[in-house]
């Protein structure tokens, strides 16, 4: 892609394992669920009565009471997490060209929750129809990165990527290719979603998407287990501030991880159903490799994979990975760290981003949480890091994201040699 190499200098994080990178990492490594009885509305009526929530978030901690209200929660989300990975980072220093740093948020749904307020109050509103004046603004997916941009001043390429569970990681894409081809020197990455609500929860049970395992929420996350039924919805945010190396070099920034590659493919098969051979999976995998300078497969340790929970989804998926790896797919380690955070639907794959960094900085596996018996039509063979961490050497590492409408995304990170 050129000569311009793309770093790691930040990261934030607000999941419903823990509301900051490093409280978010541990969870991972101790197998901690994030699952629990749903507490933000009245889900007694529904089939599924649980979800990943962010625990203990209060935005009048982050804003002050007139700014909270402008701002749906997804965007609230956005906004911290992209304050913590800027703090990392250190982006604050007077002498940033703030015209070549930009800020990409990705958002599968954006601001359901406004949404759904809005249309009640004006079912309910009699005979004058009534809106907040900040409906929209609330509501339109792009208003975190608009929002971060303002907040900060930062004034490069700004924009949301929309690929329901892919989005986050189309947004890391988009952000290295963008400093790679010199049109940024920094960009501020990453997604936000907040769905748990009843336009959220009622609407993927209506397409029989979620698990209804209400008597043992914690369990119900459980990727490649044969009695897996479905994924169970999360919520939450992550940044990942990406730099072109001497930049980051000539300030000083300490740095995570490289960006290697990023691939995006569609399956071209069916609106929601992944294709049954995973050939989507396949070519964006192959894509994000070749797209890496002096790369190859057999350099990757650590696969975090899409692994929803779903019957179609992680059998699919396991034939991708074993079509692309061949005999090498059995040293690898494999896991969903969805298993402990549900699927965090346009947040997914910036979470599972920083999990892969953590991974290469720390040579630790997080686990596949909940495993119980083995699927008969998932090879078995490959280790899928089943309830337990492990400690490997880890050079580099993919994660895949794959949304409705068989968008697919991989992006691969490597440990850092100057």
């Amino acid at each position: 892609m050129g000569s311009r190499r793309v770093v790691v200098t930040g990261l934030g994080a607000l999941t419903p394992i823990g509301n900051d990178v490093n409280s978010f990492w541990d969870g991972l490594v101790s197998g901690k669920s994030g699952a629990a009885p749903i507490t933000l509305f009245d889900a007694a009526l529904f089939k599924t009565q649980f979800a990943c929530e962010v625990k203990d978030f209060d935005p009048f901690a982050h804003f002050d009471r007139k700014e909270a209200r402008k701002m749906d929660r997804f965007a609230q989300f956005a906004m911290v997490v992209a304050q913590q990975a800027i703090d990392d980072a250190g982006l604050h220093e007077s002498n940033l060209d703030v015209d070549r740093i930009g800020v990409i948020i990705g958002s599968g749904i954006g601001g359901l929750i406004t949404f759904q307020e809005e249309m009640k109050n004006y079912v309910n509103g009699g005979m004058v129809p009534r809106f907040n004046p900040f409906f929209i603004p609330k509501m339109i997916s792009d208003i975190a990165a608009g929002n971060i941009s303002i907040k900060h001043g930062f004034r490069g390429p700004n924009f949301c990527t929309v690929s329901a569970c892919a989005s986050s990681t189309h947004a890391l894409i988009d952000a290295a290719n963008y400093i790679r081809l010199n049109k940024a020197d920094v960009i501020v990455a990453g997604g936000a979603e907040a769905a748990v609500c009843e336009a959220g929860i009622g609407g993927f049970n209506a397409m029989h998407a979620l698990s209804t395992r209400n008597d043992s929420p914690e369990t119900a996350s459980r990727p490649f287990d044969v009695t897996r039924d479905g994924f169970v919805l999360g919520e939450g945010a992550g940044s990942i501030i990406l730099e072109e190396l001497e930049h980051a070099k000539e300030r000083g920034a300490k740095i995570y991880a490289e960006y290697v590659g990023g691939g995006a493919t569609a399956d071209a098969y069916h609106l929601t159903a992944p294709h049954p051979e995973g050939l989507g999976a396949i070519n964006v995998m192959k894509n994000a490799v070749s797209d890496g300078d002096d790369f190859d497969a057999s350099m990757i340790d650590y696969v975090n994979v899409h692994g929803t929970s779903t019957p179609l989804g992680d059998i699919a998926e396991t034939k991708a990975i074993k079509a692309v790896f061949g005999d090498y797919a059995r040293k690898i380690n494999i896991s969903s760290t969805k298993s402990m955070t549900g699927h965090l639907l346009g947040a997914a794959g910036v979470i599972e981003g920083i999990a892969c960094i953590k991974a290469v900085q720390s040579d630790v596996v997080p686990p596949t949480i909940n495993h119980e018996k083995e699927d008969p039509n998932i090879d078995n063979s490959l280790n899928f890091t089943l309830n337990k961490p492990q400690k490997r050497i880890v050079n580099a590492a993919l994660s895949n994201t794959f949304g409705f409408g068989g968008h697919n995304a991989s992006v691969i990170f490597k440990k850092f040699v100057d």
